[in-house]
């Protein structure tokens, strides 16, 4: 999740879009080792090459609403 993937319908709502690198039938307990994703939103799971669960969603959805308030990404320098 990146702020370029939310969009504004026509009616003011955001919208999520861009899941072409959505997984299918992932449960709460199903872990992952994929390598993918936009670096400054990417848990340190996913950098570590650790296998992680749903949780490293929470991470990028921080670091995107981080973003959205002070204009600069998470450990930017």
């Amino acid at each position: 999740m990146k702020p370029e993937n939310i969009l504004i319908d026509k009616t003011g709502y955001p919208v999520i879009t861009d899941f072409g690198l959505a997984k299918e039938k992932v449960f709460s307990d199903t872990m992952s080792i994929s390598f993918c994703g936009t670096a400054e939103y990417m848990a340190p799971e996913i950098v570590l090459k650790i296998a992680y669960t749903r949780s490293v969603d929470w991470w990028s959805f921080g670091a995107m609403i981080y973003e959205m308030l002070s204009g600069l990404p998470p450990f930017y320098s």
